[in-house]
């Protein structure tokens, strides 16, 4: 009988669609990769849909799920640990005289050769994903990978290696065995595995503190021992390539590093505070950006905006919020967008957060005075269509981006203001004429992340008026809907929130709205008139969400302000 090809099989049993068969095969043409490679990175199936049909075509087991517990701790001393990551490979139990081993990457004959000879035995292989394997690796090699081990490791070092792992020099010789060293590991691969967006390391007088940022939120982790602090600091500062010997200025630096299967980078920062370096780590995760504008959480009526605003062929887009908001996720997703063989497209980013594809990217650098205003000059005469701004900062940048936008250019770019209609008095705050305002802007998109509630323990209730009325709404708005409240859960970090959503806030300048920058009308009378043209506000904008069963309204009211006007 005649083997089946992997595409084949995916259309029986998955929700693959010849037309979207036809268009991962092109994909996996054009780049060289591999079908199932191609399939997810165009997010038409997930890993496990591959998995699944891998497991069909080769006849091996898929397991969903690897029990930590009930691997045998012999078996993977055979195994280095550093060959088991490499080829994402672990043996979990003896059967029938064999030895069961799972694999991410079933083709892999090689490596299954070698596990016969590293474990003399022959090898029955079952399917197991990059995750779940690497996530056994790490629980199953010495139980004391996990970092409440590690701590107490480091408590039972004796003083005279402590006193050593305060010494650069035996830091850079220490192998993968140091305490040290699996500590901050296992922080990077737990910090992944939960979601976080930031890994906060602070020093105070008498302790140690490493907090989490998930979903906005930070939360404390774990408090090593204060004795450790310089250890654990030199340690992310070797990793980042910093000088471990300069402690009195602030210093950046980058980590690039590969968890879990997913190409992770990692922007680090340290300042100099009164108990010692303050470290932070802003975790980047390119497999997980959305960048498609229909997947950013927009309401029906605010992705027609925002479509039809960077449709245009000229002029500036704007995107406003405070930091940690989605601006860069949104701009991205608009790029992804317009990214096309027939358009050059050019940014200016402080720092280029993510690498995408046909898009030529330019980090600034003000101690060489490659500021963002410079960059605009430059890639005036670079022939671009579409122009990326990190920022706009100063009047200096908004003039040029103003002359870039009425000389044939789209400009997109973010300001720093609470909604859609401070961003248009902004730019004459900064000393941009109100008519050059006028002329140029075609639209500003206001938004904020709301955390959603987690599905796996959020409770429904009937709210009362008052709680209602707090985000503008009335018991007819539900129409018999039931809100949700947080509850808490393991799978939520007993937070009752699991990720986040966008909220957003479209203004498009219309004639009405030019006649009242002209006239000099403040950021309230201009957000009256957006309205009466149908703006929605934010906080109007995450009340529907409240009512679709996505986030709560004490959210709501944590993330927007007071409505004025």
């Amino acid at each position: 009988m005649e083997e089946k090809s992997l595409g084949a099989i995916l259309l029986e049993t998955s929700s693959l669609t010849d037309e979207q068969l036809e268009q991962a095969l092109a994909v996996q043409r054009e780049r060289g990769i591999r079908l199932g490679e191609a399939l997810v990175q165009l997010k038409l199936l997930r890993s496990e849909d591959i998995l699944r049909a891998l497991s069909i075509q080769l006849g091996f087991p898929y397991e969903n799920k690897l029990e930590v517990e009930s691997i045998s701790s012999d078996l993977v001393q055979s195994i280095p640990i550093s060959y088991a990551k490499q080829n994402e490979v672990l043996p979990l139990r003896r059967e029938n005289g064999s030895i069961v081993v799972a694999i991410a990457d079933p083709t892999n004959f090689y490596a299954l050769d070698d596990l016969r000879m590293l474990l003399k035995h022959d090898v029955k292989p079952v399917i197991a994903s990059s995750y779940e394997i690497l996530n056994a690796i790490n629980a199953v090699y010495n139980k004391s990978t996990g970092d409440e081990a590690a701590i107490d490791e480091l408590n039972e070092e004796d003083e005279e290696l402590v006193g050593e792992f305060n010494e650069p020099v035996d830091l850079l010789d220490a192998d993968d065995e140091a305490p040290i060293i699996r500590l901050v590991n296992t922080l990077l691969f737990r910090a992944v595995k939960q979601k976080a967006s930031d890994i906060h390391i602070e020093p105070f007088e008498r302790d140690l503190k490493v907090r989490f940022r998930i979903n906005g939120i930070l939360y404390d982790i774990i408090t090593p021992p204060k004795r450790a602090q310089n250890a654990i600091i030199s340690r992310v500062k070797i990793m980042a390539q910093l000088n471990i010997a300069e402690k009195r200025i602030p210093q950046d630096g980058r980590i690039r590093i590969k968890i879990a299967g997913k190409d992770i980078d990692i922007r680090v920062s340290t300042i100099p505070t009164a108990h010692g370096e303050s470290v932070v780590m802003r975790l980047l995760d390119a497999s997980a950006l959305l960048l498609d504008v229909d997947n950013l959480g927009f309401s029906t009526y605010n992705v027609d905006i925002f479509k039809r605003m960077i449709d245009y062929k000229n002029g500036i887009v704007l995107v406003t919020g405070p930091t940690g908001s989605g601006k860069t996720t949104t701009l991205y997703a608009a790029l992804s967008r317009l990214n096309t063989n027939e358009v050059k497209i050019l940014t200016a980013e402080d720092p280029v957060e993510y690498q995408i594809k046909g898009v030529n990217q330019m980090q600034v650098n003000p101690k060489i005075d490659l500021t963002f205003a410079s960059c605009l000059r430059a890639f005036l005469r670079q022939d671009p269509d579409i122009i990326m701004v990190g920022e706009v900062r100063d009047r200096e940048t908004a003039e040029i981006a103003i002359q870039a936008s009425l000389t044939g250019h789209l400009v997109l770019s973010t300001l720093h203001t609470n909604d859609a209609a401070s961003s248009i008095t902004r730019l004459v705050d900064m000393g941009v004429e109100p008519f050059l305002v006028a002329s140029s802007v075609i639209g500003i998109l206001a938004q904020r992340l709301v955390r959603t509630v987690c599905r796996d323990c959020a409770r429904s209730y009937d709210p009362d008026e008052d709680e209602l009325q707090k985000i503008g709404l009335t018991l007819e708005d539900l129409q018999g809907r039931h809100l949700f409240r947080p509850v808490g859960c393991p799978e939520c970090m007993e937070t009752g929130y699991a990720g986040r959503l966008g909220i957003h806030e479209g203004i498009m300048i219309t004639d009405a709205i030019r006649a009242e920058l002209m006239k000099g009308s403040d950021a309230t009378r201009i957000k009256q008139v957006a309205l009466q043209e149908g703006m929605k506000t934010l906080r109007q904008d995450a009340a529907e969400k409240v009512v679709m069963g996505l986030t709560t309204v004490a959210e709501v009211l944590r993330v927007t302000q007071e409505e004025s006007g």
